[in-house]
């Protein structure tokens, strides 16, 4: 069915618009010196709509505007008509207020139109149906014009029913989901542990066979971080030379996004921050402290900021990928962590402190065979990470679907049953068979035979 397609609906539905099922309302304005931020009546804002409170009118004030002024019933389905449109409070009837205007219900009787079915109705709802830009208000009019096919009672308890029913499946579904993506991500990560956190055979302070430890200062040609050119961001320039800050460095790779550039005289002030190919660098303040990432060739020449520190390794006694590895795995991180909260008023490692960083390694050849292998994994469940996000999006179209057909009739039809089916393949039984696909993913990585070990 089409929307407003009146023609097209069931038999004992009818279409109207939701200023024919009652009268847009709203409360009595709250002028800004009624208002306190110590306690009384919680008095809602746009911006705390839905949310905690943080303006608060006296119970005088409540009292009398209440019993003079528009004032919601319990149950009754508040809107949001600025900033993110059509927004939904079920209105719980404990003293409140809201601010006018921004937050409106409609007063409809529910003898025709049940709060619930309303509610449902609102997050489908088109609240621009005819305009191309999004719009930041919802007027009383448009509100009014909105259509809103509506069943007999009966089938409007049906729908919501079925509606509860299928959300809850889908819900489930989701959360099973989202929980094994995060078994995905946890594969790569506990696979990297178990090879930097091993130790030698018993003894727990001794090194792996052929692994060695030395510190930063003692493999390295370079560490060093850089400056932010005068004038901060204003001076930032649409082209040239690249400047990477702690923005663009995560452990997962570099993130080219909101990357800054600078002309030919400010990168020649920087250029003893020049990175070269191959470089790892590590964020050294603030709460992305202990960031890590290799330097991609593609965004050079480059330079970084104050925040960024370059870490080149000399004589190629460590592979760049193999020093990534380390710097990220739980065991250096937490190591990294604890160093940049020793910061006297914010979180800091300074060059000295990177400089007796310790590390362990094996020869390169080993280094060669670890790095192939976390990559190989990683590529393995970067797979199934991709394979639960299309899940969740299927479900999302699931939902949408669900909605369409119930507001056009066809869930209350013998042709609905078909989505009762399609929310039940969707719900926990759908979540045992992820589970038992990441467990499966995870045996066939981990029972790979580990490098570090053939040593």
């Amino acid at each position: 069915m089409k929307k407003g397609d009146a023609l097209s609906l069931p038999k004992g539905w009818e279409m109207k618009t939701l200023g024919e099922i009652g009268k847009v309302s709203m409360c009595k304005r709250i002028l800004k010196k009624q208002t306190n931020e110590i306690g009384g009546i919680p008095f809602y804002k746009i911006g705390t709509f839905g949310k905690k409170a943080n303006a608060y009118i006296s119970q005088e004030i409540y009292n009398e505007f209440k019993s003079k002024y528009s004032f919601p019933k319990k149950g009754d389905i508040l809107l949001s008509a600025s900033g993110t449109i059509g927004r939904r409070v079920i209105y719980d009837g404990k003293p409140a207020y809201f601010q006018d205007s921004n937050i409106v219900w409609i007063d409809n009787d529910e003898k025709e139109v049940l709060n619930e079915y309303l509610y449902k109705f609102y997050g489908y709802c088109d609240w621009n149906p005819s305009r191309g830009a999004t719009i930041s208000r919802l007027y009383n009019d448009d509100l009014r014009r909105i259509q809103i096919p509506i069943p007999p009672l009966h089938e409007q308890k049906q729908i919501v029913a079925i509606f509860d029913k299928a959300f809850a499946a889908i819900d489930q579904a989701k959360a099973n989901i989202e929980k094994n993506i995060e078994n995905a991500k946890e594969l790569f990560q506990s696979k990297l542990n178990e090879i930097f956190s091993q130790r030698g055979e018993g003894d727990a302070l001794s090194l792996p066979k052929g692994w060695e430890e030395k510190t930063l200062g003692e493999v390295t040609s370079k560490i060093g971080s850089g400056a932010t050119p005068r004038g901060g961001q204003k001076s930032y320039k649409e082209e040239g030379t690249s400047l990477i800050r702690s923005l663009n460095v995560y452990d997962d790779g570099f993130r080219p996004e909101k990357l800054a550039f600078i002309d030919e005289e400010q990168a020649e002030k920087l250029k003893n921050v020049t990175i070269e190919e191959g470089d790892v660098l590590l964020n050294i303040t603030g709460a992305s402290v202990a960031r890590c990432c290799i330097a991609p060739k593609e965004y050079l020449p480059a330079r970084v900021n104050q925040h960024v520190s370059i870490i080149r390794i000399k004589n190629e006694a460590i592979l760049p990928s193999f020093l990534h590895l380390s710097l990220t795995s739980k065991a250096n991180k937490d190591k990294l962590l604890g160093i940049g909260d020793q910061g006297a008023t914010r979180q800091a490692i300074t060059k000295t402190q990177i400089q007796k960083f310790k590390i362990k390694f094996p020869e390169i050849e080993t280094q060669k065979k670890i790095v192939n292998q976390l990559n190989q994994m990683k590529v393995e469940t970067g797979k199934l990470e991709s394979h639960y996000h299309q899940k969740l999006a299927n479900l999302e179209d699931l939902k949408k679907s669900i909605l369409q057909k119930a507001f056009s009739g066809e869930l209350t039809s013998p042709e609905g049953t078909q989505y009762e089916k399609e929310v039940r393949s969707a719900s926990d039984k759908k979540g045992t068979k992820h589970s038992k696909e990441v467990r499966s993913a995870s045996e066939g990585i981990m029972n790979k035979k580990s490098p570090e070990r053939a040593i």
